[in-house]
């Protein structure tokens, strides 16, 4: 089991940014990525962005493209998430996640709230 714990979430303009971080503790070794997750209200969850631990491969959803970026401190066991040029429909509840193949999550955090005023 992978121990995921998540800071960073607040209140921000449009046009903002914030810097979300995850830490993951315990077999973090069993994970084959960290990802980003987040689910708005009356919406299903859905894939934010992802990066391997083996080559640090990154992928988005189409509609942070450009505008997030993930990233990892190996040495920390950390994954981040910078977010830029934040939108109001970025709103929501941001979940790390450490995901075990590419379509399957082994450990969800806690989440964090994300909010962007207009």
């Amino acid at each position: 089991q992978v121990e995921l714990v998540e800071s960073g979430g607040g209140l921000v303009q449009a046009g903002g940014s914030l810097r979300l971080s995850c830490a993951a503790s315990g077999r973090t070794f069993s994970s084959y990525a960290m990802g980003w997750f987040r689910q708005a209200p009356g919406k299903e969850r859905e894939f934010v962005a992802a990066i391997k631990w083996s080559d640090g491969r990154r992928y988005y959803v189409d509609s942070v493209k450009g505008r997030f970026t993930i990233s990892r401190a190996n040495a920390k066991n950390t994954v981040y998430l910078q977010m830029n040029s934040l939108k109001p429909e970025d709103t929501a509840v941001y979940y790390c996640a450490a995901l075990v193949s590419d379509h399957d999550v082994g450990s969800w955090g806690q989440g964090t709230q994300v909010t962007v005023s207009s």
